[in-house]
């Protein structure tokens, strides 16, 4: 597949090397010198956005205006995401978001519901603790916010998310059950950022002849 990358920090440099060694070309990449709204995108077959929420909305809209199935893991941006899904369906495009490309981070997520299921009505307290690297923008993670999301419509309650922000920690999240009682944690840790990259190519490889709206589950499934 020819890819475009829009965003060339750590998760695009990652992406790119990884692309080239499953056999894709990389024929442009975007970033705040070369914004993706300036590059003419006919000889892409998908465009990965892993930019930043400034850029995030214009990036997928500039790519499904061009009929250019597009992937995006960039996070904090969520507030138009129903005005992307439109835009998308005007232009019988494809576009696939999630807030973690992971494997095991989307195994996480439906443990984390299935765990939620189990605990409801049980009398425990349940919270969310998150740890990044100092440079990642946002605050608390789209990941945890996800998983706050799926608690939510259990519980029907607002869940807490302490976030921290240490050196050079990839991506830690633990679900934290508590009572007077006893105490249940589950936790997922990013060892590489390369679990990321590989689930972003998957789904890029995964969204051709597709047309719709999708998430990593689907691709999973």
């Amino acid at each position: 597949m020819n890819i475009a990358i829009f965003g060339d920090g750590k998760m695009g440099k990652l992406i790119s090397n990884l692309a080239t060694e499953r056999g894709h070309s990389i024929v442009l990449k975007a970033n705040s010198k070369n914004p993706a709204t300036s590059f003419e995108l006919s000889d892409v077959d998908v465009a990965i956005d892993f930019s930043i929420p400034d850029t995030a909305f214009d990036n997928i809209s500039h790519a499904l205006q061009n009929k250019t199935p597009v992937i995006s893991g960039t996070t904090n941006w969520l507030d138009k995401l129903e005005e992307i899904k439109e835009i998308c369906s005007q232009h019988n495009g494809s576009f696939l978001y999630s807030s973690n490309f992971s494997l095991g981070m989307n195994i996480f997520f439906k443990l984390n519901q299935k765990l939620a299921e189990l605990m409801k009505n049980r009398n425990y307290d349940v919270s969310i603790n998150e740890t990044h690297h100092i440079d990642k923008l946002d605050s608390p993670s789209g990941t945890a916010i996800s998983l706050s999301n799926d608690l939510e419509k259990i519980f029907h309650d607002k869940t807490s998310i302490t976030s921290n922000r240490i050196s050079q920690e990839i991506g830690t999240h633990k679900i934290n059950y508590s009572s007077i009682i006893d105490e249940i944690e589950i936790t997922h840790k990013a060892k590489l950022r390369d679990g990321f990259a590989l689930g972003a190519l998957l789904a890029a490889e995964w969204i051709k002849n597709k047309k719709g709206v999708f998430t990593m589950e689907d691709v999973i499934r």
